[in-house]
Order: structure tokens, then C-alpha cells, then sequence
């Protein structure tokens, strides 16, 4: 390994919006970890694309819902960089793995709400704090939230509020770490076709017609809409972006 390669964490790595932020990295010369829930099949499928275009990469399971976990996923993180990279840091974590749901507020119950609270606010926030000592000097931390934290979408109270949680936990990231030299930044993804929440968007000609008709581009978006935005916080030329709330959505609701 040259000293100069850099490597990423991305969780939620095997598919959808976070397939492509692993691969859009991996084109900017970067080595990418991500992680997978379920599907290692299909993790490895993306180990090996990523492969090919030249870059190391590697999968490791990862259960956000399983707050216990955490701690033995952080061992075999840095287990992993070290036989594979003879490190025991990285540079780059994005922190995408989610899960969709629509639920209006007057139905949702508490194990929705603590499914939500650990996947989106609590294991990110914790996993975050374990992982910080091992991000190099110059390291950035990517949070994905939502463009539903800025305008509403019915059946959305849970999600958007635990995103919401996030961008403000990203503020103070910027705020406390930056003496170590790491920065924090959100992105955050309108309306995208993906396979995301059970394939919301896609499997709903109408409500994706509706989504499109709110963009003066006249679409919803795909995932590599989103993934070069994320690729390109992890370049030195995002070097001086820092603390801030990137909305991704095509101008919806602008």
C-alpha cells in the first residue's frame, strides 16, 4: 500500500444510495470497507466492482438495530485494517446505513420509534464516537440525512426527526473535532429512486409522478445523483467544507 491511499467506511454499502457513494469513492482513488446487513452476496458483488476498478476493498456485517453490536463490529473494523492495510486508522466515515418506513403520526408505536431511534440516531451517534480515534488527521465524517428534515412528507415524523437529531449531532462533530483536524458534514438526499423503503418511489408510478412534479428539474432522483456528492467530500479540494448541511434533492420544494 502507497502511504497515500486513503481509505473509507461505508455503511449500508451494498446497495442502493450507498452502492453508489462506495463506488463513486472508490473512483476517486480511495480504498472502501463497507458494510452490509442481510445480503453478503450481494456486499461481495460490490467488493469486487470496486476491485476491478483497481482499489482495495472489503465487506463486514454490520446490524444498526443491534445496539450490542457495536463494539465487536469496531474489533473486526480494526482487525480488518490491519491485515488487509497494516493500519489500525482510516480517513473517510459516511454514515448511510438506514432503514425506510411510512407510518402517519398517529400509529406509530414505541418499537417503531426505538427501531428508528437506534438505526438512525443512537448507533450512528455511538458508532461514531467509537470510530473517531481511528480517523486520521484530515479524516471526514459524511451523515446522510433526508430532504424531509427541511420539508415534510406525511408518514415521515419518526424518520425525519431522527435524521434531523443527526444534523445537528454533525454540527458538533465539526465543532469538537476539529482540533483533531476532522471534519463533518450532512448530505442530504431528496426523493430517489432506489429500492429504499421497500422500493417506495419505484413501485408507485403516481407518487413518483407527484415527487417529480415538485422539482423544477422535473424528476426524481437516482443514486448517482447522490453518490459524487459524497465522493466529492472525501477529496482534498472539499477540504474547506466543514459544519455544513448539503441538500441533494434537484431544488424540491426550492
Amino acid at each position: 500500500m502507497s502511504a497515500q491511499t486513503k481509505i473509507a467506511l461505508v455503511t449500508g454499502g451494498s446497495r442502493g444510495l450507498g452502492k453508489d457513494m462506495a463506488t463513486s469513492i472508490a473512483k476517486k482513488g480511495i480504498d472502501v470497507i463497507i458494510t452490509y446487513n442481510n445480503n453478503e452476496q450481494m456486499a461481495l458483488d460490490v467488493v469486487k466492482e470496486i476491485e476491478a476498478s483497481g482499489q482495495k476493498a472489503a465487506a463486514l456485517q454490520l446490524n444498526m438495530t443491534d445496539f450490542n453490536s457495536l463494539g465487536n463490529f469496531v474489533k473486526q473494523t480494526i482487525a480488518l485494517l490491519q491485515s488487509k492495510w497494516n493500519t489500525s486508522n482510516f480517513d473517510f466515515l459516511v454514515n448511510n446505513a438506514g432503514m425506510g418506513g411510512t407510518t402517519p403520526f398517529l400509529t406509530v408505536t414505541e418499537e417503531i420509534f426505538n427501531n428508528f431511534l437506534n438505526v438512525h440516531f443512537k448507533s450512528i451517534y455511538f458508532l461514531t464516537q467509537q470510530l473517531t480515534p481511528h480517523i486520521n488527521r484530515g479524516g471526514r465524517i459524511i451523515n446522510i440525512s433526508t430532504g424531509t428534515t427541511r420539508y415534510v412528507n406525511p408518514g415521515y415524523s419518526v424518520y425525519a426527526s431522527m435524521k434531523g437529531a443527526i444534523e445537528v449531532f454533525t454540527k458538533y462533530l465539526a465543532k469538537e473535532l476539529g482540533e483533531k483536524g476532522i471534519g463533518a458534514n450532512v448530505v442530504a438526499p431528496g426523493p430517489v429512486e432506489t429500492d429504499f423503503n421497500n422500493a417506495a418511489i419505484r413501485s408507485n408510478p403516481q407518487l413518483k409522478e407527484r415527487l417529480s412534479g415538485l422539482s423544477p428539474l422535473g424528476r426524481v432522483g437516482a443514486a448517482d445523483d447522490i453518490g459524487g456528492v459524497v465522493a466529492f467530500l472525501c477529496t482534498d479540494e472539499a477540504r474547506w467544507i466543514n459544519g455544513q448541511r448539503i441538500e441533494v434533492s434537484g431544488g424540491i420544494n426550492v
